[in-house]
């Protein structure tokens, strides 16, 4: 009886989380908000991962519509990297066009928390569009929220190859959440 009981309990729990991670990523964003958000994920060595890139490209479409957003670029430097993951989305957006004066770099963070902790200490930001891919995004804006940005979400498709390993991961990292605050 246990045993079920934990499983349904299971189940309920990641059809709650699946539920708050597809609505948050199918929001409308508003434009012309003063700062985009980009997250930080994997590079490997200089090149950025397919989920960054997805990221990357997302956020290039609304600046180039939104000429007035500045972007805040977020990621320190993890196992395998040879630069930061906010280095390499600055030289992205700098291959595109984007004016350096338009970027903001916050390249000490190492979890989502502090992405949006140390971007709300260096830019002290109240109101941001955040770019992450669809799973990720409930979590971002939560605790963003919780730290005092207003976020909005602006989502990016996840890679095939990695999506049912993150949505797995992201069930895990939302109960976290909820647990720890961070």
């Amino acid at each position: 009886m246990i045993i079920i009981t934990l499983f349904i309990s299971l189940l309920a729990y990641i059809a709650f989380a699946h539920l708050h991670i597809i609505e948050t990523a199918k929001k409308a964003t508003p434009k012309n908000l003063p700062y985009l958000i980009v997250l930080g994920a994997k590079v490997n060595g200089e090149e950025m991962s397919l989920s960054l890139l997805y990221r990357a490209e997302t956020a290039l479409t609304y600046l180039t519509d939104n000429p007035s957003t500045k972007v805040v670029v977020t990621g320190g430097k993890g196992p395998g990297e040879d630069i930061t993951e906010a280095e390499a989305l600055n030289r992205f957006f700098r291959e595109k066009g984007i004016d350096e004066s338009r970027i903001l770099i916050e390249d000490q963070s190492t979890s989502t928390y502090e992405n949006m902790k140390f971007t709300k200490d260096l830019f002290e930001i109240e109101e941001a569009v955040i770019v992450s891919n669809d799973f990720h995004l409930y979590r971002a804006i939560s605790l963003a929220d919780n730290i005092g940005i207003k976020g909005y979400p602006l989502a990016a498709e996840t890679p095939s190859a990695v999506k049912a390993y993150n949505y797995l991961r992201e069930y895990l990292a939302v109960l976290k959440m909820y647990i720890l605050g961070t």
